[in-house]
């Protein structure tokens, strides 16, 4: 009996052991003006004194449906002011964000990876990391940096597996000046290339939303950080947000960057940003300026209501038009109207039509809609 008594309680031990715990949403606030001043930049590229954790091998699901996989077209690069695959080629990448790395980290799981890259022909996804925030939220803001690297390796690796680019997203927004926290961004920077130097699915976005601040500011801060990401993966692609909340183009247009295989970012919300941004983008791409939305809603600009769908269907027919690719924010259930999910579905994957919101349901009509490479 003693015998028996010691296996179960053994057994209930164990079954504690393993048990888990998952993260909740956030919502995406508007931007204040920055108040944080900047920083002196250095030169050099800093020594990297966190090391990335362990990340597993594993090999990659073939998704051979017709869009860009990395099975297919290899690390991509830019050409003629196009994001395109190994052989030159463009590509378009189609794909949605989290709502934040940590507030959403229940999203990161493989189960959910494998049904948004199998059934709703998802070839990207992005993971969001504030920069600035209290407590957990903010990298540079005494959040846990081991959580937030650890987040970033599922992330990647799920996304490897199942056959789809990842962006890592230096989420720059309450902080607006990038240049705040430029050193910080330099050592991430430099632990994420060389620990994914070897990957053919991973693409940096180096600052998400800067804002306050005019593009000199922002070029500045760049050219600090992309040389980083280079001395480690020379032919990475990085994506380089721009004042305003990433939609001032046209002062990047009249003094880009003096790097290869970059894009510049473009954020819109199809119930605030309208036509006017819509021939903005088509002039500026048709130009030859290489532009990726990393993140749009079909919402107002503060991520709630009103939705405009027909004017997000504008912007998807423009974008399709002129290979530029998009990202959708956000996959989440986070209680305003850019969230994917409702609110009161209690799970993380296994979703079907029913757990979508309006705007969860329009994203999986446009993606099914869109199958090109």
């Amino acid at each position: 009996m003693k015998k028996l008594l010691s296996i179960l309680l053994a057994l209930s031990l164990l079954a504690g052991a393993l048990g888990g715990c998952g993260g909740s949403d956030v919502q995406k606030s508007t931007a204040p003006e920055s108040t944080g001043a900047a920083p002196e930049a250095t030169a050099s590229a800093p020594e990297v004194t966190e090391s990335a954790p362990e990340v597993t091998e594993s090999a990659p699901k073939v998704y051979d449906d017709g869009r860009a996989r990395p099975s297919s077209c290899g690390r991509l690069q830019v050409k003629d002011g196009k994001l395109c695959g190994e052989d030159g080629q463009p590509v378009m990448l189609r794909g949605v964000s989290t709502n934040g790395l940590i507030a959403s980290e229940s999203f990161i799981n493989e189960t959910l990876f494998e049904e948004l890259s199998r059934d709703a022909g998802v070839n990207l996804f992005r993971l969001a990391m504030y920069t600035y925030g209290v407590g957990i939220i903010g990298y540079c803001t005494n959040g846990s940096r081991e959580r937030y690297h650890e987040d970033l390796a599922k992330g990647i690796e799920y996304a490897k597996k199942q056959d789809m680019y990842v962006i890592v997203d230096w989420h720059i927004l309450k902080d607006g000046d990038p240049n705040t926290y430029v050193d910080k961004a330099k050592v991430f920077f430099a632990e994420m290339a060389e620990t994914y130097k070897n990957y053919n699915n991973v693409l940096y976005e180096i600052c998400n939303e800067p804002n306050g601040v005019d593009w000199a500011d922002v070029k500045r801060y760049a050219e600090e950080v992309i040389p980083v990401i280079r001395e480690k993966d020379p032919k990475a692609v990085i994506i380089v947000g721009n004042p305003d909340w990433s939609k001032d183009l046209r002062s990047v247009a009249a003094d880009p960057l003096n790097f290869d295989n970059i894009l510049y970012t473009l954020h819109f919300y199809s119930a605030s940003h309208g036509q006017e941004y819509r021939d903005m983008t088509e002039k500026l791409s048709r130009e030859g300026l290489p532009i990726f939305v990393t993140e749009y809603g079909v919402t107002a600009a503060s991520g709630d209501h009103p939705r405009d769908l027909e004017s997000a269907d504008k912007w998807i027919e423009l974008l399709e038009q002129e290979n530029i690719s998009y990202c959708m924010w956000s996959f989440s259930k986070v209680a305003e109207a850019s969230a994917a999910i409702r609110s009161t579905v209690p799970k993380y994957s296994g979703f079907v039509r029913e757990d979508y919101t309006e705007t969860g349901l329009w994203l999986l009509d446009t993606l099914a809609k869109h199958k090109t490479r």
